[in-house]
């Protein structure tokens, strides 16, 4: 088999994850194999309380040929972890399981040629402890990508991306340069042109209201504007700043294949609700292609086989093609 093969990271344990994994096995047929890094007896356990049956292909990867894989198998490299239960509350006490499933994943995608990678879902307030404002930023500095990176929330009809991540919206003027909105507009383009083989044509939103404010200078005229100027004039196509209320409306959706925000919820609530699950995380700007389905780890639905895979089959399927 001449594939490579999809590095998937489970992520919190006391997760939805297991469960959309399982559907997405049935759901999506991939031809490149999928190795999926977790506990073997908690995938065992949440498997038989889902009522799945996967046969476990127990892989390690120091030794193994790719050969090996199976993609009528669940492809595991197994990581060791304490549980009480299948499922239980999200606590600190995994933190040190999912590092681990990390720090494997960056191994095996420095050491193997790999597609990519997927995380399932972490809970921030937890493994994160406001050291990082999310995977995003976590996995840049495990990369030596700090401040370097940008998030983009993928559709092939419309992506959205914001300046800022997870950050208090009273912060976020602060965090604002023309630097940043340059660099990040670049690496939008480089992965469009590197990947997707488009020149994307990119709307970028104001901060204020309409794109003003009663201060004397507003960040439109001081930060945003002379950036989207810098942009046009080294073959950018780029357009604003539009206001964010009305960017979104039906007559302009066409004219733009990414809306880049300045703040998370400015441009993810639209693509959420355009879009729900079909629509993917993507980290532009690290050494290969990290994806994370675009849900939390959702406690409320653990262990009630409910939950929608769709955002996971999208991720597979777009570092399958």
């Amino acid at each position: 088999m001449n594939y490579k093969p999809i590095i998937v990271v489970a992520g919190e344990p006391n997760s939805v994850f297991s469960e959309i994994f399982f559907k997405a096995k049935i759901k999506k047929k991939i031809k490149n194999p999928v190795i999926l890094i977790a506990s073997k007896k908690l995938i065992l356990k949440q498997m038989r309380i889902l009522k799945f049956n996967y046969k476990i292909n127990l892989i390690d990867f120091e030794k193994d040929d790719l050969s090996i894989l199976k993609n009528n198998e669940i492809n595991l490299i197994n990581v060791n972890f304490t549980f009480k239960k299948a499922f239980d509350k999200i606590t600190d006490k995994s933190n040190s399981y999912i590092e681990k499933c990390f720090a494997l994943g960056l191994k095996i995608l420095k050491n193997k040629d790999c597609l990519g990678l997927i995380n399932g879902p972490i809970s921030k307030k937890n493994f994160l402890k406001k050291k990082f404002f999310g995977i995003t930023e976590y996995l840049a500095k495990k990369n030596n990508k700090k401040n370097k990176v940008a998030m983009l929330i993928y559709n092939k009809k419309l992506s959205v991306s914001p300046i800022t991540t997870h950050i208090p919206l009273k912060n976020v003027h602060k965090q604002i340069t023309k630097k940043k909105i340059i660099n990040h507009i670049k690496l939008i383009k480089d992965f469009y042109v590197n990947e997707l083989n488009i020149n994307p044509r990119i709307a970028i939103t104001g901060l204020n209201p309409h794109c003003e404010s009663n201060y004397i200078s507003s960040e439109e005229d001081r930060i945003i504007t002379p950036a989207i100027r810098y942009l046009n004039k080294n073959n950018y196509k780029v357009k604003g700043p539009f206001p964010a209320d009305t960017i979104f409306m039906k007559n302009h959706l066409k004219q733009y294949d990414v809306i880049v925000g300045m703040y998370h919820d400015q441009v993810l609530t639209t693509a959420k609700a355009l879009f729900g699950f079909n629509a993917i995380n993507i980290t532009l700007g690290l050494p290969f292609i990290r994806i994370s389905p675009d849900h939390g780890p959702n406690t409320l639905m653990l262990g009630k086989n409910i939950s929608n895979p769709d955002s996971l089959i999208q991720s597979l399927k777009f570092l399958d093609n």
